[in-house]
């Protein structure tokens, strides 16, 4: 089958993970994948900042997405809205070159060209929703109302919905009531290229002066929402309960400056490792030298990657309970789960996990065999494919 997957994103980074993820599982089940980008973007050949790189926000953006990233509220979401322009024009274009049998969006606020004409013309269209007009986004909707009723539209007149927890989907319904079928599809991980076999573990923690250690590790945005910084400074002074852990925070963003100020004023520069950020290509690395993982904090609708890759290279995480966590992660047996907001009980299981090594290897082998089974980018794409008519997808 034929099929086109559009989306407005840059497409780096998580989100260019994700595109691949699902464009080469819909390749590898046997069908022709195009992929039309955000002007000037290209997530199939995406090239990943050094590390040394990390921290400017602006780096590796095209000059078009650099410019309007920076437009005040109202005028980048009229920009938003001006893309449907550039999405017929673009569209008209590669369908009347090799019509597609199938149209798989990522889903992004006020786009409904896609719709419009793939309901025009017959062609079966799935959305992907990462993002909604009904969550808290890191950029405040200026048009809430009516970035809702496109939605409202899109949702009701696609042929199917892929969302990425079933909160984000309860959410849609008490919103929009009758919307299309959808399934819940969390994210996912190449598995082969997370694989704890391919490394030298122990050269690997030797290189990074953590040989006899007991490792406790995290991978992601050093960013309020996801606790970091909050963690470090709730287990700081506790970690002389645990004498042979470290932690391992691999990352940048806004909240890393203070962090590290924090780790070289409690003298913790032996305990508290943090390389900043990495091209994703060695983040396996990293985790291969990891004993278990920590997420101090999420969302109520979002499904953190590094979970998945975490998980897939035999690390259980110590996680907050919000619910598209909660459908990966059972307490106990793929991870562990503390109520999410209450940073003492994240850094007591943490604490009490350092001398269990029982526990990290049974949970995380189980965490591995759930994602062999379960969650890798193949799953994904055998459960989009439910959504299109038979017919189509002859």
């Amino acid at each position: 089958m034929n099929i086109l997957y559009h989306h407005r994103t840059r497409g780096r980074h998580v989100e260019g993970v994700h595109i691949r993820g699902i464009v080469n599982a819909l390749r590898e089940l046997g069908h022709s994948v195009s992929v039309m980008s955000f002007p000037g973007a290209d997530p199939e050949h995406e090239q990943e900042a050094p590390a040394s790189a990390a921290g400017s926000s602006a780096s590796g953006r095209t000059g078009l997405a650099a410019l309007v990233s920076r437009l005040p509220g109202v005028v980048f979401e009229m920009f938003e809205l001006l893309y449907n322009l550039v999405t017929f024009v673009r569209m008209a274009r590669a369908w009347r070159v090799t019509p597609p049998r199938l149209v798989y969006e990522r889903y992004s606020l006020f786009l409904f060209a896609t719709v419009w004409m793939a309901r025009r013309r017959g062609i079966p269209i799935v959305l992907e929703i990462n993002d909604s007009a009904l969550v808290e986004r890191v950029r405040p909707l200026t048009m809430r109302g009516l970035a809702r009723r496109v939605e409202r539209w899109c949702f009701r007149q696609a042929t199917g919905l892929v969302f990425i927890s079933t909160y984000f989907r309860d959410k849609a319904v008490e919103a929009y009531g009758d919307i299309a079928p959808s399934v819940i599809s969390p994210n996912a991980v190449d598995l082969p290229r997370f694989d704890p076999a391919k490394f030298d573990r122990e050269a690997l923690r030797a290189a990074r002066g953590l040989t006899g250690l007991t490792v406790c590790g995290h991978i992601g945005v050093f960013a309020h929402w996801h606790g970091v910084d909050g963690f470090v400074e709730a287990i700081a002074n506790r970690l002389d309960q645990a004498p042979g852990l470290a932690l391992v925070f691999v990352g940048d963003g806004k909240t890393l400056p203070a962090v590290r100020d924090l780790v070289a004023a409690r003298g913790l520069s032996d305990r508290v490792l943090l390389p900043g950020r990495v091209p994703h290509d060695e983040i396996a690395s990293w985790i291969a030298c990891m004993d278990y993982a920590v997420l101090p904090n999420s969302n109520h609708y979002g499904s953190p990657m590094k979970l998945f890759e975490l998980m897939g290279m035999g690390v259980a995480v110590v996680a907050p309970d919000y619910a598209p966590v909660a459908e990966v992660i059972a307490d106990g047996r793929t991870g562990w789960l503390f109520p999410r907001g209450d940073a003492t009980a994240c850094v007591e299981r943490v604490l009490a996990l350092a001398s269990e090594a029982d526990e990290r290897r049974r949970v995380g082998a189980a965490a591995r065999d759930y994602i062999a089974s379960e969650r890798q980018w193949r799953n994904n794409a055998e459960q989009l494919l439910t959504l299109v008519p038979a017919g189509a997808a002859a």
